[in-house]
């Protein structure tokens, strides 16, 4: 199965409002292993960020001036996704976005549904973690995903640590080493070290009394079956 683990940035929160894409990373997984392929590009949103946005992301308005459209990226970007399930926190949200973008297209492009399924890890950890918080930093620190780098908002290092804490969600898995930071074949490798009985354990036996109280047991049974029960014949 191919899946694509994806987060944007964007101008600010309110699509309705015209707010527009500024950042798309995604990070390419199959049966279930990080291949090592990514796509990200900033654009330019030809507005301004808002300031929470820019406090978010850090990401300046003059540094997108030279970054390309959405129209200019958008084959490579839907060659990269085409026909994988999207692994996306917060769905409605950056899919909300991008289907805004293709729309501003003159090209009919369709919608992101028409290419992709779609999993939402937020509504897959609301799920499992009723009434608690379910951000992707506290997923991270609740399934001991190291997210120290995180200093700032940004697509590529998220969908990074969205694909640990898929795993983390869905198999216990974390602590992999990510495909893209170093070379295919380099992998760090756990072994587990067996456990050696270095003690010889205790050994309960059954006291007398006990033993008496087994064999009266053992007689109702045999009355209740007519006969001799199952555990006289297995002793």
């Amino acid at each position: 199965m191919r899946q694509i683990i994806l987060d944007t940035e964007t101008t600010g929160l309110e699509v309705r409002q015209g707010h527009r894409l500024v950042e798309i990373a995604c990070v390419e997984m199959v049966e279930r292993r990080l291949t090592g392929r990514h796509y990200q590009t900033y654009l330019n949103p030809d507005r301004a960020i808002d300031e929470g946005a820019r406090l978010v992301t850090g990401i300046e308005d003059e540094f997108l001036l030279d970054k390309p459209r959405f129209a200019e990226v958008v084959d490579e970007f839907l060659s990269f996704i085409d026909g994988a399930e999207l692994v996306i926190h917060n769905a409605s949200f950056d899919i909300g976005f991008l289907d805004a973008e293709l729309a501003r297209l003159e090209q009919g492009v369709g919608r992101i549904s028409d290419r992709c399924s779609v999993l939402d890890t937020l509504a897959m950890a609301r799920e499992r973690y009723p009434g608690q918080r379910n951000s992707l930093d506290a997923l991270c620190k609740r399934l001991g995903v190291d997210n120290s780098r995180r200093d700032l908002h940004g697509g590529l290092i998220d969908a990074q640590l969205l694909a640990e804490v898929y795993l983390a969600m869905t198999s216990g898995q974390v602590g992999f080493d990510l495909a893209f930071e170093g070379a295919a074949e380099q992998r760090d490798v756990v072994v587990a070290t067996p456990t050696v009985l270095r003690v010889r354990p205790f050994v309960l036996r059954a006291s007398p009394g006990e033993l008496q109280q087994h064999e009266q047991r053992l007689n109702a049974l045999d009355k209740s079956a007519d006969g001799q029960s199952v555990w006289r014949r297995l002793s």
